[in-house]
C-alpha cells in the first residue's frame, strides 16, 4: 500500500550537473532548487515507507555521485516525521 510523504531535504554532492539530472529524472521537475553548494527539496511523494524512499533516492543519486549526502524529513500524513542522515534514521518525531 502507498502512503503520501511530504519531504524536504538538503542534497550535497561533489558533481552538481550529474546530481541535479538524478534529482529531475527521480522528483518531478521543479521540486529541487540549488542554493549554493546544495540542492532543496521539497516535493509530495508516494511509496511503501520513508525509509524505502530515503533508500531509493540516495541510491539513485549515489549511481550518479559516489559521494552525495542527503538530510531528510519524511512527513507523513498522520505527521509522523522521520529524519535520516544519508540512509540511517536518527529521529521519529508524533506531531
Amino acid at each position: 500500500m502507498n502512503r503520501r510523504f511530504r519531504l524536504k531535504a538538503q542534497v550535497r554532492s561533489a558533481n552538481p550537473r550529474a546530481t541535479q539530472e538524478a534529482l529531475e529524472r527521480f522528483l518531478p521537475k521543479g521540486c529541487a532548487q540549488r542554493v549554493g553548494d546544495e540542492f532543496v527539496v521539497e516535493v509530495e511523494i508516494a511509496g511503501a515507507s520513508a525509509k524505502e524512499l530515503n533508500r531509493m533516492l540516495l541510491s539513485a543519486l549515489r549511481r550518479v555521485e559516489k559521494k552525495t549526502t542527503i538530510r531528510a524529513e519524511w512527513t507523513s500524513a498522520d505527521n509522523t516525521t522521520e529524519k535520516y542522515f544519508d540512509y540511517v534514521l536518527k529521529k521519529t518525531i508524533k506531531n
